[in-house]
């Protein structure tokens, strides 16, 4: 007797009919994500585009948050301010050198000065940063000398800091791979019983990365002191974030069991604000959170990538009247915190700034050629004795030739 499958007894449908019901699938989820979108909460913003405070007495959402930011001074916001502004003219200095042939490669965070400013003045001496390879403002903040961060552009070095000196580690090239190594670290935090908090940086792309799910996974199992810090400029490279979540990309933080919030991006103070609070829970035991900065990246994902293949200038001009620099920088004038003085003696400063940058770079020595082949082990190994002189025996293969020969 044969027993047929399950499978087998069922009528089979043509796969004209397939698609069509995975079409019909496909809208049916396309509409119930709209409605959820279209009830999602507000972004957390306490300066708006034009530069003007957000009031916060009968709004719940920002009430938890805007305690956070209550010791603000106007010397204080001068100072986010400079720092913004540093942080883009190297940036800008950064690409420019890229042109020129001084730099192999420049991964540009223009636009997302904000975000990265606002969160790296949040955070305590004592907490750590994993980075990915564009938080050139949070290496501002934690005191890393912008110039170290251009040696492994430049193919000098594998980066030019001793992470232990400022709690900023190394840049992390392999996405998403740094919310594994921020969430082990948070747990040894935990174990130790410090009180100092983690902060994990990667974007809208890393977040569909295995590694990341994985370290949401681990930290709320074992209740981590991390801040998971979602910069989404909205592409992946050349994939826009609509063909990578069904949902706010904040609200993943939901399925594994601890917040997330939505930030404007682009709001230095709002920024600010929701990380401290992030790192205020983390430091009291009460785990990770997810932090999604909703911000735009203006340039190029690096200097090899041509936005304009991919991207409308109709999106890039909507997002450019929401400057963070402008947006600040507006609020600072008509609040009477800044006056023109200030602002000409900052672009003096950011000149001179420009120039120590250039001088630098141009300046680094290169390294020595074999010493890619040290500290690979402790003690030596043969095959890495076999590839150094392989390669040993082809640089000499470029000496010229003595004369006569």
């Amino acid at each position: 007797m044969t027993v047929e499958s399950t499978a087998a007894r069922k009528p089979r449908r043509s796969s004209g009919t397939k698609r069509a019901a995975g079409a019909a699938s496909a809208r049916k989820t396309a509409a119930a994500t709209a409605q959820t979108q279209d009830a999602e909460p507000q972004l957390v913003q306490l300066l708006t585009p034009e530069g003007e405070r957000v009031g916060v007495d009968d709004n719940a959402d920002l009430a938890q948050f805007a305690p956070f930011v209550a010791d603000i001074t106007t010397e204080d916001l001068r100072g986010l301010y400079r720092d913004m502004v540093l942080t883009r003219r190297f940036d800008g200095e950064a690409t420019a050198l890229q042109r020129q042939g001084e730099l192999g490669l420049w991964a540009s965070l223009l636009g997302q000065e904000a975000a990265q400013i606002g969160s790296g003045r949040a955070l305590n001496d004592e907490d750590y940063v994993f980075p990915t390879y564009r938080e050139h403002g949070v290496a501002w903040c934690r005191g890393v000398d912008p110039t170290n961060l251009l040696g492994m552009f430049r193919g000098v070095n594998h980066g030019g800091w001793d992470p232990t000196i400022n709690n900023f580690h190394l840049y992390t090239i392999v996405i998403g791979s740094q919310t594994l190594h921020a969430t082990g670290y948070a747990m040894g935090v935990a174990k130790d019983g410090a009180d100092s908090a983690v902060i994990a940086y990667f974007g809208d792309g890393a977040s569909s990365q295995g590694d990341v799910a994985e370290a949401f996974t681990f930290s709320a199992v074992y209740n981590s002191p991390v801040v998971f810090f979602c910069q989404n400029n909205q592409w992946a490279i050349s994939e826009p974030t609509e063909r990578q979540m069904r949902v706010p990309l904040y609200q993943r933080a939901q399925g594994f069991g601890f917040p997330g919030v939505r930030v404007d991006g682009n709001d230095v103070l709002a920024c600010l604000a929701v990380t401290r609070w992030a790192l205020d829970r983390a430091r009291r035991g009460e785990g990770p959170t997810l932090v999604e900065a909703f911000t735009y990246r203006m340039g190029a994902h690096t200097t090899s990538d041509d936005p304009t293949k991919y991207r409308r200038d109709e999106e890039t001009a909507a997002w450019e009247a929401k400057d963070p620099i402008l947006r600040l920088k507006t609020h600072l004038l008509a609040s009477g915190g800044a006056d023109e003085g200030f602002f000409a003696e900052l672009e003096a400063e950011s000149e001179a700034l420009g120039k120590r940058v250039r001088e630098v770079v141009r300046a680094m020595p290169d390294p020595d050629t074999m010493a890619i082949f040290e500290n690979v082990y402790a003690d030596g190994h043969a095959l890495v004795d076999e590839e150094r002189a392989q390669f040993a025996a082809y640089l000499a293969s470029f000496e010229p030739a003595e004369e006569g020969h």
